[in-house]
């Protein structure tokens, strides 16, 4: 028992050497090329997974690491997003991300009729490709310091409103494949909505909070810092859990606390390699579920599906961004930040297999299909940006947008 234990435990730390090499070498030449490092996660997830190498013992555990990533991203993009910004903008993110999905809907009905798919085959689809990665284009936002620009605002907006929308989404896919939903179910999902949503508003007419518990003291202790960021990050997310919601949007009203509370500085200071690790685990274990095989085996369907979604993305995007206000530089700027798939459409896609929407030679090619437009996605926005930009003025960095 003691052998099998020390062989698990120096495997374990031969992983993580591996790994942690293969992430310094690979980072290294992406920033050379002005490269994202998160290609490199997803590179080495698939060297490592099982369709790989096959070197991570227990590959649920790692996926569940990977969740915690997104958890502690969401609690950051709390506390780094403008509140007032982002209700400033709230026809955007309503109007446009209920035009992306019936857009996305609809161009997938009409593809669905040459293939004979059934209605719930379709809007499941539809739902897929229309949901953006949040974990991509945020980070790609603050590397490039446009969180505060107007494009970025907007960007995030639709990011955000896409997040919310994911629990009424899982309930329509829950109720069209069939699965027997409960009305307890529906009524908890409801007032969690109605709760964050009041949370949201409190936050944003209170404009600061004061009463984070011994605020002053802690600002002086590193470790309490620590466990007192951990504590409203997951006290959120197990909230929303609690009431069938997306953790993540409970760790993201985590994080508008603590903006509320003017603790962004210090906890940003004190958890911020916590989120880089977890991150990373999270397209690490992305692109170890990346079949290469299968991959190799549906090269044609798969490129020909990919580069589909990113026209359409793109398009789409882009005309809901330019009708409201953008340039076009803008504007397409913005429909390439927003052309990949998210990964919140991972879990859409789990939900229609166990539902059997999707079998699973469709659900090897759907998460497939995610995993290269996210690892794609920064070469298709380098790419679209200096198109867009060819003899002109880079209308995204100019000044901050004056908030309201």
């Amino acid at each position: 028992m003691d052998l099998i234990f020390l062989t698990s435990f120096h495997s374990s730390i031969t992983l993580i050497c591996i790994v942690g090499l293969a992430v310094v070498f690979s980072g290294f030449l992406l920033k050379k090329i002005k490269q994202p490092t998160l290609i490199a996660y997803i590179l080495i997830g698939i060297l490592i997974g099982q369709h790989g190498f096959d070197l991570i013992g227990d590959e649920t555990t790692m996926r569940y690491i990977g969740e915690l990533g997104i958890i502690l991203l969401f609690f950051f993009i709390g506390m780094e997003i403008d509140l007032t910004s982002f209700i400033g903008n709230w026809k955007l993110a309503v109007f446009g991300t209920l035009g992306q999905f019936l857009l996305s809907i609809g161009s997938v009905w009409a593809i669905g009729i040459l293939f004979d798919w059934n209605s719930t085959r379709i809007i499941v689809l539809g739902f897929v490709i229309a949901l953006s990665s949040s974990a991509v284009i945020f980070k790609l936002l603050e590397d490039k310091q446009l969180l505060d620009k107007k494009i970025g605002q907007n960007v995030s907006s639709i990011l955000l409103a896409q997040d919310i929308a994911i629990a009424p989404i899982l309930i329509i896919i829950s109720i069209v494949g069939g699965e027997d939903t409960s009305f307890n179910s529906v009524i908890l999902k409801i007032i969690g909505g109605i709760l964050i949503l009041s949370a949201i508003i409190y936050i944003y007419t209170k404009k600061e909070i004061t009463w984070l518990p011994f605020r002053k003291s802690i600002q002086k202790d590193h470790e309490l810092q620590v466990f007192l960021a951990l504590f409203f990050c997951f006290a959120g997310a197990m909230i929303a859990g609690l009431f069938g919601i997306s953790e993540a949007l409970g760790a993201f009203v985590g994080g508008l606390v603590m903006h509320a509370g003017k603790a962004t500085k210090w906890i940003h200071d004190a958890i911020h390699s916590f989120r880089i690790l977890f991150v990373a685990i999270f397209f690490i274990s992305i692109g170890a579920q990346i079949n290469i095989e299968f991959l190799l085996s549906n090269l044609l369907p798969l490129g020909l599906v990919l580069v589909a979604v990113y026209v359409l993305n793109q398009f789409i995007n882009t005309l809901i961004l330019k009708t409201y206000h953008n340039s076009w530089k803008d504007a397409i700027f913005g429909g390439a930040m927003l052309a990949q798939i998210g990964e919140l459409s991972f879990l859409i896609c789990i939900t229609a297999l166990n539902l059997n929407i999707l079998t699973q030679y469709a659900y090897d090619f759907t998460i497939s299909l995610i995993s290269l437009t996210i690892c794609i996605s920064p070469f298709w926005i380098v790419i679209t940006e200096k198109v867009s930009a060819r003899g002109k003025p880079n209308a995204h960095e100019e000044g901050s947008v004056v908030h309201k």
